[in-house]
């Protein structure tokens, strides 16, 4: 079985919204408390896109597996080199090498753009096994935890940071 990574398409919002709003109402790897609908994902991705910032889409024997993204990760000036990832697999194709190859050609993606770091905010860090594992198989660092900085499912959650140097990362200027 072979993961097919490819640019993300206007035709893939069904199967991302569905894939978010599982996360959402589900789990605590997003801090949003409702998972919002088509028209406000379909403007996420359009916003993202526009801006040339890579949005990936993954299939898998035939199937919608899983997408990823990376936008700015502050808005200020002086991160414009830095990215936060964002990489959501569905549900029935977990742990079958999906999210990996995401987040392995969404790094190409945003080095082939010229950005310098990746930070991974990972919510309710003791329940995301997965999503830790799969960022430190990948080179990313442990940066820090913010603790119980969003309240979800009935309880306080931490957020873990991890944090990935890409291309040349801060070794020369931009």
């Amino acid at each position: 079985m072979t993961v097919a990574i490819r640019p993300v398409k206007s035709s893939d919002i069904a199967a991302i919204t569905r894939i978010y709003a599982h996360a959402v109402e589900f789990g605590t790897t997003s801090f949003e408390l409702a998972p919002p609908d088509e028209a406000e994902m379909t403007r996420r991705m359009n916003d993202l896109v526009g801006k040339d910032f890579p949005y990936l889409a993954a299939e898998m024997d035939g199937a919608f597996a899983g997408y990823a993204y990376a936008g700015l990760y502050r808005p200020r000036p002086a991160y414009r080199f830095t990215l936060e990832d964002s990489v959501y697999v569905a549900p029935d194709m977990h742990r079958r090498g999906v999210g990996r190859a995401l987040l392995s050609a969404l790094i190409e993606a945003a080095e082939a753009r010229g950005f310098r770091q990746m930070i991974a905010v990972i919510g309710d860090s003791p329940n995301q096994a997965g999503s830790i594992g799969l960022h430190k198989a990948i080179g990313f660092h442990h940066a820090g935890i913010l603790e119980n900085v969003g309240f979800k499912l009935g309880g306080w959650r931490d957020t873990l940071l991890m944090q990935r140097a890409l291309g040349p990362g801060a070794t020369t200027d931009p």
